[in-house]
């Protein structure tokens, strides 16, 4: 399965660095996506990362203070987050999908529960 870590409460300005690992999952997968959905919002796509040659994809409007990158050694995806604002707001989910990455969610398959993120002052 997937599972988010890394959400919680956080002030403007700060950094996040959000966690999806890929435990026990027995999977041909080629791609990891993040993406996120605010409350009263539909799911918006942010990025994505091929596992084996770790290309990456950015939604628009997204790479300047997001940063998605791979640990295989661990199994791991990561998102970093710069910079949030109170518009970061939101559930963040990862998902694997068999294609090159995008951030189309039709193209993934397998979701984990989520983390959510909060940003206030």
């Amino acid at each position: 399965h997937l599972e988010e870590s890394g959400g919680g409460l956080v002030q403007p300005g700060e950094s996040l660095r959000l966690s999806c690992a890929l435990d026990g999952v027995n999977l041909d997968i080629y791609s990891i996506g993040w993406f996120r959905q605010a409350p009263g919002k539909e799911r918006e796509g942010i990025s994505s990362i091929a596992l084996s040659t770790e290309s990456t994809y950015y939604a628009d409007a997204m790479e300047a203070r997001f940063t998605i990158s791979v640990d295989n050694d661990v199994y791991r995806v990561y998102l970093q987050i710069a910079d949030l604002k109170p518009e970061d707001t939101g559930i963040y989910h990862c998902a694997a999908g068999a294609t090159m990455p995008t951030t189309d969610p039709t193209q993934y398959a397998h979701w984990g529960q989520g983390t959510q993120v909060s940003v206030s002052s």
